[in-house]
């Protein structure tokens, strides 16, 4: 799909990143969002990616309250406004927060892209695929078919089954759902005390069928320290193929 479908809609795209988190299996003393990773930090790349791409509006970036990083960052390759709103405890109070910030932005049938602040090797293709795949349907996510065979254990740790992995998928970010429909099922989920654990959980609480939009394997969570060199290598391995920035409006590679 090229950028020019994704604006010829009078549809807009708002996006929010929740960057509350600490990240302590990154174990370091700094947010995993704000660890250095070529010649930038990871929540840099992130806000690069998304910004870049003509159809999205605004982003709101949920921080902690005593976020002490966040002005620190050079946000001058950043090309769409970009807002700050506090976060809560769990992933879904921040996003809630950042959809009720949006409230006197956003149009209930506008579309809401949830993205994680460690994932800074999301393609423009793979977001192109989303926005256009997601039309008509009650919105969906990025996701990669599981590749590995599965094991469920046991509470002794030994394998109690072997799972088919024919319809198994791991979850990926960004997930995408009309406004009003996700700040109402995260308003029901946290009112019901459901610990939703992202966006989908939530949407399939309140009884929609989210849409499997499959994407690249690069585009991977930032979670554990050998992480950071593997997106340091993806990102090089995209710049190397022309994957991963727009160009006057059009993605190049997908």
């Amino acid at each position: 799909m090229s950028t020019d479908t994704a604006m010829s809609s009078r549809e807009r795209y708002w996006v929010i990143i929740p960057a509350a988190g600490i990240g302590k299996r990154m174990r370091s003393d700094i947010p995993k969002q704000y660890l250095p990773l070529a010649g930038r930090t990871v929540l840099e790349h992130t806000l690069h990616r998304l910004s870049s791409h003509p159809a999205i509006a605004e982003i709101v970036v949920v921080i902690a309250e005593n976020d002490e990083y966040w002005h620190k960052l050079k946000l001058d390759w950043v090309a769409k406004p970009v807002s700050t709103v506090i976060g809560g405890d769990e992933r879904c109070f921040s996003v809630l927060n950042g959809l009720q910030y949006l409230s006197q932005r956003a149009e209930a049938s506008d579309w809401v892209l949830v993205h994680d602040a460690a994932r800074p090797c999301i393609r423009p293709g793979d977001i192109n695929l989303l926005l256009s795949q997601c039309q008509g349907t009650d919105g969906g996510l990025l996701a990669t078919q599981v590749r590995d065979t599965m094991k469920l254990a046991d509470e002794h740790g030994s394998v109690a089954n072997t799972i088919d992995r024919s319809n198994l998928w791991h979850a990926l970010t960004p997930q995408m759902f009309r406004y009003i429909a996700l700040k109402e099922s995260l308003e029901t989920a946290i009112k019901l005390k459901q610990l939703v654990t992202d966006e989908a959980m939530a949407m399939e609480a309140a009884g929609n069928k989210p849409k499997l939009v499959a994407g690249h394997a690069d585009n991977i969570k930032i979670t554990q320290p050998e992480d950071l060199s593997l997106a340091a290598f993806y990102l090089q391995q995209q710049f190397d193929q022309g994957v991963g920035v727009f160009d006057d409006g059009m993605a190049d590679g997908g």
